[in-house]
């Protein structure tokens, strides 16, 4: 699941720049939150984040079966009984939680 937020006809090459290096950082510093918050059993669902950047656009994703359950609390296996839980205590839809905040601190930033 991706969050996009559109950016249409940037003129000035300056702040293009700032643009794009503002996703950069973005999209980093929710990969890093998006770690912190998976709980870990094996480690292998938190270091499973990939980064994707490109100049208007970051994403962060997973291919791990499971991370749907663990993440969003959706799609729960037969095992967990219908009850979500983690170890950590996770707040279900942590990872939206965290692009939402810092998609609310870019548009801070940039007054918008």
């Amino acid at each position: 699941m991706a969050r996009e937020i559109a950016i249409n006809r940037i003129v000035d090459d300056k702040f293009k720049k700032e643009i794009i290096q503002e996703v950069k950082k973005a999209t980093l510093l929710a990969t890093e939150q998006i770690k912190r918050f998976t709980p870990e059993q094996s480690g292998n669902l938190m270091r499973s984040w990939q980064t994707d950047i490109k100049d208007f656009v970051g994403e962060v994703s997973t291919n791990v079966e499971y991370a749907e359950p663990v993440a969003y609390g959706t799609n729960l296996p037969p095992s967990w009984g219908g009850v979500y839980r983690t170890k950590k205590d996770t707040i279900k839809g942590y990872p939206e939680l965290i692009a939402k905040q810092i998609a609310a601190e870019i548009s801070r930033k940039f007054n918008m």
